[in-house]
């Protein structure tokens, strides 16, 4: 039992520290003020966010990049609330004035034709997208005034045909939302330390771009529709198996997208749910075996807790790993919360250390037998 826990805190130490040698591999970028020339179709889905939608608008309203050279599409995925009011509303305060100066803001439909509502919403704005790049974001978010504009430099620089950018957590008001900000900065900067040992297998959809030809090209979501969620993650596998040059990661403050934790721990566990649910399909064997190795290195934790209860295992054994464990983790995430100004959240750290391998577990194990709910509807694995 000893020999397996070595073996599995020695896999994790490796993975860990690959990945944080990975984080600084990937430069940040410098947005230059250069001319713009990229346009730009803005994809939002939403369904019953009237809570959420009014911030997101306030955040376009600030944008720097010229009216004329973007979109939004806002997809209205059956919304039961006043979501589609509040975005009309914002749609007849734009005074109709000179074209260029005016935002194209227009809302459809979504039309269903597969198990995921929301690789449907993209579809369907895809088809009536006017300009050549397609960036995703959710109804949720807060996006930074000099988005577009970062975008822009960065395609023009390094000519990718998928951008993968950086999001995180905002209004953090209580453990909960901390607790959560902290698993989602390690996969943040997870995300960062792959692309920078050329190793790339996350990204986010609340912050990702890519040419329409490419998405033709890889036939959409075709292949993996049925699967509810992971409108982003499987496209960046069918786009990496294509040509993995062509997908870069844009690491610059300017291009940070802001989202919302989870309000309480049931929608904090459906949501988990809904993610794991999806890493049974993933085409990476990268992705798979690090998946795997976080999920032992946590079981590890669990069970050799277990059996030390029962005296089966000496304490100062588990206590050494957890040791080891809490200090590759917090080498990777303190740079990560360092690129997102976020370090004083750090602060619940250990804490959350101790908590994280009971929380892993738990929802790797529910995930297997149980469904999981989102936006009102519910989903089979």
């Amino acid at each position: 039992m000893i020999l397996l826990l070595i073996i599995i805190t020695v896999l994790y130490l490796l993975l860990i520290l690959a990945l944080a040698l990975g984080f600084d591999k990937v430069e940040d970028f410098k947005v230059e003020d250069i001319k713009v020339k990229t346009k730009f179709s803005i994809i939002i889905p939403f369904r019953n966010e009237a809570e959420n939608l009014p911030e997101l608008l306030a955040s376009i309203r600030e944008f720097n990049y010229l009216k004329s050279h973007y979109e939004f599409i806002f997809v209205d995925d059956d919304s039961n609330d006043d979501s589609v009011d509040i975005v009309s509303k914002v749609l007849d305060s734009i005074p109709i004035n000179i074209d260029i100066t005016k935002t194209d803001i227009k809302i459809i439909k979504n039309v269903r034709t597969s198990n995921s509502p929301k690789k449907d919403a993209i579809s369907s704005a895809i088809k009536i997208a006017k300009y050549d790049w397609i960036v995703t974001t959710d109804a949720d978010c807060v996006l930074p005034k000099f988005w577009l504009d970062a975008l822009d430099c960065f395609i023009q620089k390094k000519q990718p045909k998928m951008i993968v950018a950086p999001v995180t957590y905002h209004h953090i008001n209580s453990f909960l939302k901390r607790f959560q900000l902290l698993d989602f900065l390690s996969l943040i900067g997870a995300t960062i330390g792959g692309f920078g040992i050329g190793k790339p297998f996350l990204c986010n959809g609340a912050n990702l771009a890519y040419k329409k030809e490419l998405f033709l090209e890889l036939n959409g979501f075709d292949g993996n529709n049925e699967i509810a969620s992971g409108d982003d993650i499987f496209l960046l596998q069918k786009a990496i198996k294509n040509n993995k040059s062509n997908v870069q990661f844009l690491k610059s403050k300017s291009v940070i997208v802001k989202t919302k934790a989870q309000p309480n721990i049931y929608a904090l566990i459906s949501q988990r749910k809904r993610w794991a649910a999806k890493t049974s399909s993933y085409n990476s064997t990268f992705g798979k075996l690090i998946g795997l190795i976080v999920l032992l290195m946590n079981a590890a934790l669990v069970c050799g807790f277990t059996l030390a209860l029962l005296g089966l295992l000496q304490f100062k054994t588990i206590f050494y790993i957890f040791i080891i464990k809490n200090l590759v983790d917090f080498l990777l995430l303190f740079k990560t919360a360092r690129f997102f100004e976020q370090e004083k959240q750090l602060s619940i750290f250990l804490f959350s250390g101790i908590m994280y391998p009971f929380f892993c577990v738990y929802i790797a194990f529910i995930s297997l037998f149980t469904e999981y709910k989102w936006k009102g509807r519910s989903f089979k694995k």
